[in-house]
């Protein structure tokens, strides 16, 4: 269990560091003369930096939740295999649910990203 909870705090960290990043990315290309007024640079700004760090919370959050979920789901599915061999196929039912979640926060991230 704590494997899965340090290497999805990775993941949140890394995802939360790649927001920050492309938001600095967007500061400079906004002060470097891209956009000419003033009011429009810090609406434009603080609409891509909030999207950033926004995809960054959704994508992180969602692997955290389903990293944790898959941790605890997976444990008890191999439980109900081990001694019911025929409940194979609902448990599995319940792991993909399960990872579901972290595929509904990469779209959620990437929609956030692109829009």
């Amino acid at each position: 269990m704590k494997k899965v909870l340090i290497a999805s705090l990775i993941i949140t960290t890394l995802s939360l560091a790649v927001a920050i990043i492309s938001t600095v990315q967007a500061y400079s290309q906004i002060s470097a003369g891209a956009v000419e007024d003033e009011i429009v640079k810090s609406e434009s700004l603080m609409k891509i930096g909030l999207s950033r760090v926004g995809s960054g919370l959704a994508i992180g959050l969602a692997g955290l939740g389903a990293g944790i979920g898959l941790g605890t789901a997976s444990a008890a599915a191999i439980g109900a295999v081990a001694e019911k061999p025929e409940m194979f196929g609902r448990t599995m039912i319940y792991v993909v649910f399960t990872e579901a979640i972290a595929i509904y926060g990469l779209v959620i991230a990437l929609l956030l990203w692109l829009g």
